[in-house]
């Protein structure tokens, strides 16, 4: 097997595909993250300030997270009228789950920022969108980034399953190498995806510790993260 690894990666060709996967991979999982946060977060703060939305959008969420990840990819070029190899299904459906995934977290988080600093902001001025901007969602973020990164690491994952359809990313190497009873690539799939989402959640760490200096120079503790969660079924 280390033989086959070793063949593997000693080819020119073989590490180009490699490294061409592990782009996709890149693109296709962050972009639907970057996607999901602005939605989740503009949903979030409606649902925080409005009961109602706040009761459909939690329950809506909850179902959507429950949809097979393969079903959705599947599902999404029906709805939007893409083709079924686009790699824009993948970034659709990881688009709907992240936002699914972070609204409650949204809500959560800005449930978590104090009133009276509310108050205080809104008694020197503050219009609702400014002080969401500049005060209720800066202290939100620590609440916040425990949800993020939780989806940063389903995405990861979840972008493999597009494989099944097609699509680039790593887990056409996981495709490949079960096609061809070949391990070596199913190997340097799995070792380079792991490799990723550590790398995001350190990079998703330095961020949120930047963005909350406050944090460091009070001595208080992050904000815990969730114990579990679910990536999407096959």
């Amino acid at each position: 097997m280390w033989q086959e690894l070793l063949d593997f990666l000693g080819s020119p060709y073989n590490r180009d595909q490699v490294l061409v996967a592990l782009g996709d991979h890149i693109y296709l999982a962050l972009v639907p993250l970057v996607c999901g946060i602005v939605l989740a977060i503009c949903i979030g703060w409606a649902a925080q300030r409005w009961r109602p939305v706040r009761a459909v959008a939690l329950v809506l969420a909850n179902l959507l997270f429950t949809i097979p990840s393969l079903a959705l990819f599947l599902l999404v070029p029906s709805i939007i009228g893409t083709k079924i190899l686009d790699s824009a299904n993948v970034i659709v459906a990881l688009t709907v789950y992240t936002t699914a995934l972070l609204v409650r977290p949204v809500v959560d988080a800005l449930d978590a920022v104090p009133s009276h600093v509310i108050a205080a902001a809104t008694a020197m001025g503050y219009r609702p969108i400014r002080r969401f901007v500049a005060v209720e969602l800066p202290l939100a973020v620590p609440v916040l980034a425990a949800g993020v990164r939780v989806g940063s690491v389903s995405n990861i994952s979840l972008v493999s399953v597009g494989a099944l359809i097609g699509t680039g990313g790593l887990g056409v190497l996981f495709t490949d190498g079960f096609q061809r009873e070949y391990y070596a690539p199913i190997i340097v799939g799995i070792v380079l995806t792991v490799v990723l989402a550590f790398v995001v959640d350190l990079l998703l760490v330095a961020l949120r510790r930047a963005l909350t200096p406050w944090q460091r120079a009070s001595g208080q503790p992050a904000a815990a993260e969730p114990a579990d969660s679910r990536g999407g079924a096959i």
